[in-house]
């Protein structure tokens, strides 16, 4: 405590709220000297196996979350079992508020996995592996002094989300840490392998056809904006240029804003702001849209297939960390400026055979199932158990 206290005198208060890992975790995670459990990974024979995931806690439309928790269902439907640890350093959600939650959403997975507060001073016996999630939560992972095998869920590369400073170097430490590295996409394995030593092994994207598919086969003429002004790898901004000139070109377009409410935000052209939508309401207004805008400056998001799932042709920033997660001849990859992104809707919009585009676009992800992914998932994580 003496510690968090020196900080807050030091820093202020803020310095302290704001961080999503602990000081002292922070401090005391020597990376320059591998974890036991690293050195001498554990190796565990055939059979049932018990595994810690240890995440911050999740909220309503946290599609990391969301995607978490399908992989913990993955895993449970392998014959394993899942603990999940949550770990926090801002107000504290009672694992009774996070089960909650989860039950209730239908963009959450049904999960048998007990939900508890990380205990100070380690996990319990019988831990077999040791899941980290976001960056932050591979401190207490390190810190552990169980032998289990640590491995990490990698879905962004999060330095990225900071500026260069304390939070980012923070963040890419935690690449240095010597955990197995099971990520989302094969731009996130190469980078993590090439640059950080990490081993790594990729698991592919996945739409669900129960619930994103064509119901709409007339012509469409509405637009999706992907719009996260909160999360700025998902570029807002440059989104809404892009966007101001597809109205000024198609005033008859419709402009669909979903991700956040964005009603404070200075946008300079007419749209509809849908706020953040459950995963079921989803389908209805990828059914109305000719197009999509889906930016990312780190990995790939997932809309993309689930877009083309609807019918809905996605304009994504061109980049090797979207072309290296999918190669789908539907996705519209395009130059990051505003006139190119903004050229490349106009002329989705406006095609002629729209209908049949939408139609070969949803069957080209026919086989891009999650459970595909899953089984990827499982056979690198017993992989790295048995190895």
């Amino acid at each position: 405590m003496f510690a968090r206290r020196l900080r807050t005198r030091l820093l202020g208060d803020d310095a302290v709220r704001g961080s999503l890992v602990r000081f002292e975790d922070a401090r005391d995670a020597d990376w320059s000297s591998p974890h036991p459990a690293v050195t001498s990974p554990l190796v565990v024979g055939e059979g049932p196996l018990t595994v810690a995931w240890i995440m911050s806690p999740p909220g309503a439309n946290s599609g990391g979350h969301q995607n978490i928790f399908r992989f913990i269902r993955f895993m449970e439907d392998a014959g394993h079992t899942v603990r999940v640890y949550l770990y926090s350093t801002g107000p504290r959600y009672s694992p009774t508020e996070v089960a909650t939650l989860i039950a209730s959403s239908s963009s959450y997975p049904d999960v048998r996995a007990t939900i508890q507060d990380l205990p100070e001073g380690g996990l319990p016996a019988g831990i077999d592996a040791i899941v980290a999630t976001g960056w932050e939560t591979a401190y207490p992972s390190f810190l552990d002094p169980s032998p289990a095998r640590r491995l990490y869920f990698v879905q962004d590369f999060e330095p990225s989300f900071y500026p260069v400073g304390s939070e980012s170097v923070l963040a890419e430490n935690t690449y240095r840490f010597g955990f197995h590295g099971l990520t989302a996409g094969h731009w996130l394995a190469d980078k993590l392998r090439d640059e950080y030593g990490m081993t790594t092994a990729a698991f592919d994207f996945g739409s669900d056809a129960s619930t994103y598919f064509v119901e709409n086969t007339a012509r469409r003429n509405e637009i999706f904006f992907y719009a996260r002004p909160a999360t700025e790898r998902r570029g807002f901004e440059l989104g809404i240029m892009a966007l101001d000139l597809v109205a000024q070109a198609r005033p008859d377009a419709v402009i669909n804003l979903v991700g956040e409410d964005v009603r404070h935000r200075p946008i300079p052209f007419r749209y509809t702001n849908l706020r953040g939508l459950q995963v079921g309401d989803l389908n209805a207004v990828y059914n109305r849209s000719a197009a999509a805008l889906v930016l990312s400056f780190t990995n790939m998001s997932l809309l993309p297939l689930e877009l083309l799932g609807a019918g809905t042709i996605p304009v994504v920033n061109d980049g090797a960390n979207n072309r290296k997660v999918s190669d789908n001849p539907f996705i519209e990859y395009a130059p990051a400026s505003p006139r190119a992104l903004a050229d490349r809707l106009i002329a989705l919009y406006d095609r002629a055979d729209l209908p049949e585009h939408a139609s070969a676009a949803s069957r080209s992800v026919a086989s891009a199932d999650w459970a595909l992914s899953g089984r990827q998932f499982i056979e690198a994580f017993e992989r790295s158990m048995r190895g």
